[in-house]
């Protein structure tokens, strides 16, 4: 019986001890990537507003289907349980999308900035991740990889955006 109590209490002690931890990692995470295009903003643009051409360039999405929302095209399904991806917001600069489905843990957007370079052919695409985490430890703890986990991902849209927009051709993974 004593050592059912002492297992006991030393699991509500671990896991507070956890908590109280993860509560000094942020709530709110930002991944981000960027890249120079020697293409026009407008070119850009219609790469990253229209979801019909994320096929040309986002990672894998040649293989993936079109989400459609009241018959419009909205964004890519990632995968089988409805978990997609939707656009919500396009401005002459920025497209901002957020996870849609049923398997969405996290409250988690993407966006594009595009950013004017030195002339109107050369412009500066941002790439970011904004993630918005509960109070779970896990889900804390998980947040310290997401450079790892996501950062390549992003670096190769962002080169698949830059074959296309400048009119080469791109490697897809």
């Amino acid at each position: 019986m004593r050592f059912i109590k002492l297992a006991i209490l030393s699991f509500i002690f671990l896991f507070l001890l956890v908590t109280v931890i993860s509560l000094f990692v942020p709530s709110n995470v930002r991944i981000s990537r960027a890249t120079d295009i020697n293409a026009t903003k407008q070119v850009v643009m219609s790469f990253l507003a229209d979801p019909l051409r994320w096929k040309e360039w986002y990672p894998g999405g040649d293989s993936l289907d079109i989400l459609y929302i009241e018959g419009n095209p909205r964004g890519l399904i990632i995968d089988s349980v409805f978990h997609g991806i939707e656009v919500t917001s396009v401005t002459d600069s920025v497209v901002t999308a957020t996870d849609v489905g049923l398997g969405v843990r996290q409250t988690m957007e993407t966006g594009w900035k595009v950013l004017s370079g030195d002339n109107e052919n050369n412009v500066t695409v941002q790439w970011y991740m904004d993630f918005k985490l509960r109070w779970y430890p896990w889900e804390k703890f998980k947040s310290l990889f997401f450079e790892n986990i996501y950062g390549a991902h992003l670096e190769q849209g962002l080169a698949n955006l830059k074959a296309v927009s400048e009119g080469r051709r791109s490697s897809f993974n």
